[in-house]
């Protein structure tokens, strides 16, 4: 039924029904009122918790969290830093010491003497504590590591990965050492008294050393040292800021938030009209004359009829094709047509082919400030500047890449498993690789090898 809007004298203004809807012109139309609301901007850098002054990690020292709802909010970032840590842990880690060198340059590996080093490397802790670190350092930049000492504070029986959203850094003291880490799951609101840990941050230039140090000063026993791991190209001395970063500067980051969002509003509230009847106020009143009908009501109800009555002579599978007729007169003073219904199909202008070749560019611009060929992740583009060939051979080509650049960032998480295996008592001969699996092609016989690293 249609759905018409009259006014006091029973004037249709507006109508709509199932498939169409039709207005009447010169109807004023009142604009809301509009603000544009001014974000509140804060430039702290410092805060205090208890005796500590903090270095605020961000504006207003929460970008752990934002970085965080970031990230969950872009699919192709989120994936592409986590494809980013399955690669970099690869297969596992190892402990083996090197023998001499083949003809090639390659590295011989010999298994160490000591059968619990192997178990130590594939045990759930240090895979866990693995996994965690990386995921931070990806994320947000930089990792926290915990040692966990026995009683006596002779060994390290754990090595932990402190959540880094928890984590906050002390102002450097006036010989430019960071010395506390403060840990509560209160920030980025500062924690009261009892709400926060302070832990001992290790030396960055030689934590093993500083361990030593401690050792022989009886400083050990019964605490918990952390060891921040970061990657130094931002040039942060406090929290570095992760490869991800340069997109989200650039907007590329927004853009691809912005295109999934912007679709799903106009899909959900895009109108597809069929049709634009524009029906002369003279018709009504030949139609309809008022002086016909006891109220206006049941004038009303004779419109509303005779409205639907149009609407199902247009709509419906039956009516395709059907023609409707309408008559008008000429005016023989002007020549121009009176009382005429114009009747004009509406097209639906909603393109989103721009919408998807720009949010194709924003994945492959953010896959290219995390150092991912797009290819690897089927984000390959059929034509235009981002195109690329996404065969087996690029694919495998670009993984390769990806694993030969992941050396030092491979290096920076063995570091503290090295500190362990030494502090210890370790032999000091013992390397730590990573195993790698490789895609190959059919010809060699199988589909994957296994390499070290």
């Amino acid at each position: 039924m249609a759905d018409i809007i009259f006014n006091q004298n029973g004037v249709p203004l507006l109508a709509s029904g199932r498939s169409y809807l039709g207005s009447t012109t010169g109807v004023p139309a009142d604009r809301p009122n509009t603000a544009s609301p001014k974000p509140s901007k804060s430039d702290l850098d410092k805060t205090t918790v208890g005796n500590y002054e903090i270095a605020s990690w961000g504006s207003g020292n929460d970008w752990p969290k934002k970085a965080d709802d970031i990230i969950s909010k872009v699919g192709t970032l989120n994936t592409g830093l986590r494809f980013t840590r399955n690669f970099t842990l690869g297969q596992g880690i190892f402990p083996c010491t090197i023998s001499g060198y083949d003809e090639k340059g390659n590295e011989l590996m010999t298994a160490p003497k000591d059968p619990t080093l192997a178990i130590f490397a594939n045990s759930r802790m240090v895979r866990r504590f693995m996994e965690k670190a990386i995921r931070d350092y990806l994320k947000l930049g930089i990792g926290f590591v915990q040692f966990l000492f026995n009683e006596d504070g002779s060994r390290i029986v754990g090595v932990n990965a402190i959540n880094s959203k928890y984590c906050r850094l002390t102002v450097a003291n006036k010989d430019g050492i960071i010395e506390k880490c403060i840990v509560s799951g209160k920030w980025p609101d500062n924690p009261a008294e009892g709400e926060y840990t302070a832990y001992d941050v290790l030396d960055e230039y030689d934590p093993f050393a500083d361990l030593q140090r401690r050792r022989w000063a009886n400083q050990t026993k019964g605490k918990s040292f952390v060891m921040c791991i970061r990657d130094s190209w931002s040039n942060n001395e406090y929290y570095s800021a992760p490869l991800w970063y340069a997109s989200y500067l650039a907007g590329w980051i927004d853009i691809a938030g912005m295109v999934p969002a912007f679709l799903k509003k106009a899909y959900t509230n895009q109108i597809t009209w069929k049709w634009h009847i524009q029906i002369p106020y003279a018709f009504w009143d030949r139609q309809f004359p008022a002086n016909q009908f006891a109220t206006i009501d049941l004038r009303k109800a004779a419109i509303e009829q005779y409205m639907d009555d149009v609407e199902n002579n247009l709509c419906g599978v039956d009516n395709a094709d059907k023609p409707i007729f309408t008559f008008f007169e000429i005016n023989p003073m002007n020549g121009k047509a009176e009382e005429k219904w114009i009747i004009e199909p509406l097209n639906n202008k909603l393109n989103n082919e721009q919408n998807l070749v720009t949010s194709a560019a924003a994945n492959s611009e953010i896959m290219f400030a995390i150092m991912v060929n797009p290819n690897v992740m089927g984000a390959g583009m059929p034509g235009g500047a981002y195109a690329g060939n996404s065969g087996g051979s690029n694919i495998r080509e670009a993984y390769l890449i990806n694993v030969a650049n992941a050396w030092l960032d491979r290096q920076t998480m063995l570091d503290p498993i090295e500190i362990v295996h030494r502090y210890n008592g370790g032999d000091e001969n013992v390397e730590w690789r990573f195993r790698n699996t490789v895609l190959t092609t059919l010809d060699t016989g199988a589909g994957t090898t296994k390499t070290l690293s």
